[in-house]
């Protein structure tokens, strides 16, 4: 009886042991591409997240004030695809077309009021960072991102409900 209870936990412990050893660590997998789309553009808005200057510096005027993050919301306006630049002082907005899946602003509108600091930086910070070559991915956690590359910054918008 003694042996017996031996052979079962040694048995227990290699099986334990042949067990832990097979186990995977979950996989994490890097940004996958998806393409631009006026659909993908309009079935979210989508919030400013990160903003970095091409020498790594946070572009601070799009982050003044966190309860207000810069937002894109791309919608069908009477057959025209505009897109709105929330939180601005100003408000600004601009028509858009996606060719080659390349986004293109067209006829950015904005009225001029006198908007005071930081919100008058925020507005000119906006109009810079909505300029540039556009990509949509899904991160780790298979949720849609928005990054806008140009010469001087790379920004990240995550998906948020409209």
């Amino acid at each position: 009886m003694k042996n017996i209870t031996k052979l079962m936990m040694a048995t227990t412990l290699a099986v334990g042991t042949f067990a832990a050893g097979c186990q995977t660590t979950p996989s994490v997998t890097a940004p996958v591409s998806q393409p631009i789309t006026t659909e993908a553009l309009q079935a979210h808005n989508w919030q400013l997240v990160d903003a970095k200057r091409s020498n790594g510096e946070k572009v601070t005027q799009l982050f003044f004030d966190p309860a207000k993050p810069l937002t894109l919301n791309f919608m069908n306006d009477n057959g025209t695809d505009r897109v709105a630049f929330v939180n601005t002082c100003n408000n600004l907005a601009a028509e858009y077309s996606v060719v080659n899946g390349n986004v293109q602003l067209n006829n950015v509108m904005a009225t001029m009021m006198a908007c005071p600091e930081p919100q008058a930086s925020f507005d000119t910070a906006t109009l810079a960072t909505v300029q540039g070559k556009y990509s949509m991915s899904k991160n780790a956690d298979n949720l849609p991102i928005l990054t806008i590359k140009n010469d001087n910054q790379v920004a990240h918008f995550k998906a948020v409900d409209k």
